[in-house]
């Protein structure tokens, strides 16, 4: 390599730097360059793009792609490269994405910070140099010092600092004024070199968005080769024009909406559209990682430190290796057919505000007859676009996928969260194409006008969807609510409880009126709920995840009612050892209880009352015996106050003596009571706890 001249003063080094940029921009080349076109691209709807470049490769040959930083890390995720000539890929290499500071400082003369010609020439410091100041002095470079001067005299006198760089030449030492030096040149050709690589750096960093990633082929002779990746790319788009006719099957015709954000036209090249939900990431694969090590002494300096030793808070457990987890990928080819591609002819569209007037639109099936056929891969479904696509970057394009008849049904779907007053006129679509339709806005024509816009969710072959485009001004529907009652369903008994199954009632009823001259089928929507019970009707004409749908005939001019009925189990539970008798005597006397029931809840309130009476009585005596034990406290507490054998004090001893008597009487038939309570609470028990009737 060359020997660098480096002259002083800053305009040649701008002039030296912006030569080394226009030196370092053009793609190095080996023996053969290498064009791979692009060829073919697969378009996902997950947001990612296939893209395939197909050519001719000759003997030794590098590839250069021009890609863009942030498409760096899906191609190192994707890429393949495939030699079909017996040749082998060498190398793939691409610029690193350090930042250039990084970068800079690990060549031997370090350009960040902007340096200047005395800093640079600090760096090398030992190396040999040539001089021209203005002859030519050839020595060691010792080192850059810096000088303060006077110049001028009177008003022009000034203090300044100039760069003196100093030489050991064969007579001895040299000092000169950088700015006398008209050349300097570094005779070393390794650092001559690194000093024009870290130039190359600074000119890359210009354009720090776009990367260059060489493929290097190596091989003998003409042969084939591939290059393929995936990159990230606008979703691709699917839009419907569907044309209803009384007489005749609806007409939909779909476009794919396909948008070329790359940097490069697409000439020529196979498009295939891939639907479905292929699950893709990004990973930083771009970013060059450094895993932070740890600094070690040399041995040699390093002292012994007494160590400590912290207690363990559990015991240790054995550290178990788990070899890494292996997963494997399953590559699947798409594969479709497509029997008919573009037809000449432009379809005229018409857009005028509020269509008023109505809009011939003619026979959608001339001018364009986009046959699309695919074929279902597992999850994915793909449309192949039969004539090569030339689209220019940064622009877009409408392809037409799909222009045939279906089969579907005029229907009127009345939601009162949606209107409360009106239903939708909507249309029942069956996809009996061997397509599957991706979600997107379907623009209706009816009767050659325009009906109204709606959207469709993805449609596989043989499936239906319903869609809706306008308010059904000529069908009202009112409907009605009565709920929050509850009604008594079923009464149980099983080991002394009472279970109570209730339903929380619900009924709505509407009421449907059509003033149209022709019959409609009105689709009723109602909120679905897991917990409620449909009761009438007994079967919904349809359910998705949210609604039920119940489908209801209405003929031209007349009205109808449809009563929906829901009802919401709940249950109760009754302890018959505990609940009052008025309330088992409710249930017992139940139009919806059993007969079993009845008469085992009436055994239950005989032997209940029977309890009860029992308790009664005790309860009486019981308050009798509180009532003469507080009378003799009062008569002991007079009596204290009396002289013995007077009047009253006698009369209180012959009254004590009667309530001791009344008092032994009741503690004789409370113990009675006691007994039979027991007996009677024993029997109850016995009784409930082996009930089972339902």
């Amino acid at each position: 390599m060359r020997a660098l001249s480096i002259r002083s003063g800053p305009a040649f080094v701008r002039r030296l730097i912006l030569a080394s940029c226009l030196l370092f921009s053009w793609p190095v080349m080996a023996e053969d360059g290498a064009t791979l076109p692009l060829s073919k691209i697969v378009l996902y709807s997950s947001g990612v793009g296939y893209f395939q470049h197909d050519g001719t490769v000759n003997n030794r040959a590098q590839l250069d792609l021009r890609l863009h930083a942030n498409q760096i890390n899906d191609m190192l995720k994707s890429l393949v490269v495939q030699d079909f000539g017996g040749g082998k890929v060498s190398t793939v290499t691409y610029g690193s994405r350090d930042p250039v500071t990084k970068t800079l400082s690990s060549f031997g003369i370090n350009l960040n910070g902007n340096p200047t010609l005395g800093q640079i020439l600090t760096q090398v410091r030992g190396e040999p140099v040539e001089v021209t100041a203005p002859n030519p002095i050839v020595g060691t470079l010792l080192g850059v010092e810096k000088k303060t001067e006077s110049i001028g005299e009177g008003s022009q006198h000034r203090i300044v600092e100039q760069e003196y760089v100093t030489l050991l030449t064969e007579d001895g030492f040299r000092s000169l004024s950088l700015t006398n030096v008209q050349r300097i040149k570094l005779t070393n050709p390794a650092l001559n070199a690194e000093l024009h690589q870290a130039l190359a750096v600074l000119a890359g960093n210009h354009d720090a968005q776009q990367k260059t990633v060489s493929i290097t082929f190596d091989g003998t002779g003409s042969r084939r080769a591939r290059v393929a990746y995936l990159t990230e790319t606008p979703v691709w788009k699917t839009t419907y024009r569907l044309v209803l006719d009384e007489d005749k099957a609806p007409y939909l015709q779909g476009w794919a909406i396909v948008e070329n954000q790359t940097p490069q036209d697409w000439r020529d090249v196979t498009v295939s559209l891939v639907s479905g939900r292929p699950i893709s990431f990004t990973m930083d694969l771009y970013q060059p990682l450094y895993n932070p090590r740890p600094v070690v002494q040399p041995e040699l300096y390093a002292n012994l430190k007494p160590q400590t030793y912290g207690d363990t808070m559990d015991e240790l457990k054995p550290m178990a290796s788990a070899p890494p987890a292996r997963s494997e990928m399953k590559k699947e080819r798409l594969l479709g057919k497509m029997a008919q591609g573009f037809a000449g002819g432009r379809a005229n569209a018409a857009a005028e505000s509020g269509m008023a007037a109505d809009l011939e639109m003619g026979n959608l099936e001339e001018g364009v007859t986009p046959m699309a056929m695919g074929e279902d891969k597992g999850e994915l479904f793909e449309y192949r676009i039969s004539q090569p696509v030339t689209l220019a970057k940064h622009t877009s394009a409408l392809l037409p996928i799909i222009g045939q008849t279906l089969q579907g049904q005029k229907v009127s779907l009345y939601n009162q969260g949606v209107n409360a007053k009106h239903p939708l006129n909507g249309y029942r679509l069956k996809n009996t194409s061997a397509l599957h339709l991706m979600q997107g806005p379907i623009t209706l024509f009816d009767s050659g006008t325009y009906a109204g816009d709606a959207r469709i969710e993805d449609l596989p072959p043989g499936q239906d969807r319903l869609i809706s485009y306008a308010l059904d001004l000529k069908t009202e529907v009112e409907p009605t609510f009565q709920g929050g009652t509850q009604e008594l369903a079923t009464v149980s008994l099983k080991k002394g409880t009472m279970l109570v199954s209730r339903r929380l009632v619900e009924d709505r009823t509407y009421l449907i009126k059509n003033r149209d001259q022709k019959a409609k089928t009105v689709l009723i929507e109602q909120p679905y709920r897991a917990d409620w019970k449909l009761v009438e009707p007994k079967e919904p004409t349809e359910r998705t995840r949210d609604m039920y749908r119940f489908s209801v005939a209405v003929d031209p001019g007349k009205s109808t009612t449809l009563r929906v009925k829901e009802t919401l189990p709940i249950q109760e539970t009754i302890l018959l050892m505990d609940s009052g008798i008025d309330q088992i005597l409710y249930y017992q006397q139940a139009k919806e209880v059993s007969p079993k029931v009845k008469e085992a809840l009436q055994r239950v309130v005989q032997l209940r009352s029977k309890l009860d009476d029992t308790r009664a009585q005790r309860t009486r005596l019981d308050q009798r015996t509180a009532e003469i034990t507080a009378e003799h406290a009062r008569i002991r507490e007079n009596m204290q106050r009396l002289q013995q054998n007077s009047d009253l004090y006698n009369r209180y001893v012959k009254k004590l003596d009667q309530q001791e008597t009344e008092l032994e009487k009741l503690r004789k038939e409370i113990e009675s009571l006691k007994n039979a309570e027991e007996e009677h609470r024993r029997e109850l028990q016995n009784y409930v706890m082996n009930l089972d009737v339902a």
